[in-house]
C-alpha cells in the first residue's frame, strides 16, 4: 500500500498536490502572459457530447422560454426571460475528478475511508469542493507531434515519450504544473466514440509526472491513461496519481488549437464547480497566451 503523498500537508488534507500551487506560483504563471490570447480547452456540451455507456448523457431542458409567451403567458413591464435546466453526470465532456474518485484498499487519498462515499449525498472527504480555482503555469506536453500524429488507440505513452515531448516543450515539467497530454485521440474521433480503447499514460510515465510534484494530470482523452490496461491491473494511473499523490485527473481537453499556437508553456486558469461532497465536476479551463 503506498501513501506517497500522505500526510505531506497534515492528516486533515484534502486538496492534495494543488497544495503545491502557492502564491509564488501563481505571480510566476502570470508572467507568462504576452499576447493577451486566451484559448478555451473545453468540449462544448450539449445531449451529444459522448459519454460512456455506464454514464448518462447531458439533458438540457428550458424551464421558460419565448414559446411560454406565445402560448400567452404574461409580461409584466414587458418583461420577458428564458431560463433553462441542465441533468448531467460530473464526469462528462471536459471534466477534473475530485481525489474521492478513485481508491483502493478502502481508503482515499490521505487515508480517509472509502466508505465515506456511500449515500446519496456525496462523499464526506476529498469532494471537488475542496479543490478550490486553479491558477497556475500550464505545460502542453504534444506526445502526438513527437510521435509524428495522433496516436492510435491503446498506444501508451511512456517515459522516453514525455521526456522528448518536455525537450520540444523547452524542459520539464515543475512543481505546481498543470501538466497537458495531447494524444490526439480527440481529434480523430468521428461518429460514436469508444471508450474501451484509446493511447494514453502508462503507470511509469505517470510516476514520472508525479516525481516532478505537479499539481494536476490532463489529456484530450476519456481516461487519461491508456486502455486497455496492463495485464493484471485496472486504472492503474487513476489509482495511483488520486489515491497516492492527490493529484487530481483532468480528462476530455481541446488541445490541438493550443498546440497550433506553437506556445507550450502558459497560465493556466479554471476553477471546478464547487458541488459538496462531488466526485468531480464539468470545468472549461483556459490558456492564456
Amino acid at each position: 500500500m503506498s501513501q506517497d503523498n500522505w500526510n505531506r500537508w497534515g492528516a486533515e488534507d484534502e486538496r492534495g498536490a494543488l497544495n503545491h500551487i502557492d502564491a509564488e506560483a501563481v505571480k510566476r504563471a502570470a508572467a507568462l502572459v504576452r499576447t493577451g490570447q486566451v484559448i478555451s480547452l473545453a468540449q462544448p456540451l450539449s445531449a451529444r457530447t459522448p459519454f460512456p455507456p455506464h454514464r448518462a448523457g447531458m439533458q438540457h431542458f428550458m424551464g421558460r422560454s419565448g414559446g411560454d409567451y406565445a402560448a400567452g403567458a404574461r409580461r409584466p413591464g414587458g418583461f420577458q426571460f428564458a431560463e433553462d435546466t441542465l441533468l448531467m453526470p460530473a464526469h462528462i465532456g471536459t471534466h477534473i475528478d475530485a481525489l474521492c474518485h478513485a481508491w483502493y484498499d478502502d481508503q482515499l487519498y490521505n487515508g480517509f475511508p472509502g466508505a465515506g462515499t456511500r449515500g446519496t449525498t456525496g462523499a464526506a472527504r476529498c469532494g471537488i469542493h475542496r479543490m478550490g480555482p486553479i491558477v497556475t503555469r500550464g505545460v502542453l506536453l504534444d506526445v502526438a507531434a513527437v510521435r509524428g500524429g495522433p496516436l492510435p488507440d491503446g498506444a501508451a505513452i511512456g517515459v522516453a515519450d514525455l521526456e522528448q515531448a518536455a525537450r520540444d516543450a523547452g524542459g520539464e515539467p515543475a512543481k505546481g504544473d498543470v501538466v497537458l497530454i495531447r494524444t490526439g485521440w480527440a481529434e480523430r474521433q468521428t461518429g460514436v466514440v469508444s471508450f474501451d480503447t484509446e493511447p494514453g499514460l502508462d503507470l511509469a510515465a505517470a510516476l514520472w509526472l508525479a516525481s516532478r510534484e505537479v499539481a494536476v494530470v490532463g489529456a484530450d482523452n476519456f481516461a487519461v491513461e491508456v486502455l486497455p490496461f496492463a495485464t493484471g491491473t485496472v486504472f492503474p494511473v487513476h489509482q495511483r496519481l488520486i489515491r497516492d499523490f492527490g493529484i487530481p485527473l483532468l480528462e476530455g481537453l481541446v488541445l490541438k488549437p493550443l498546440a497550433d499556437t506553437g506556445r507550450h508553456d502558459f497560465l493556466f486558469a479554471a476553477s471546478p464547480l464547487p458541488v459538496v461532497g462531488g466526485t468531480g465536476s464539468p470545468i472549461s479551463p483556459m490558456a492564456i497566451l
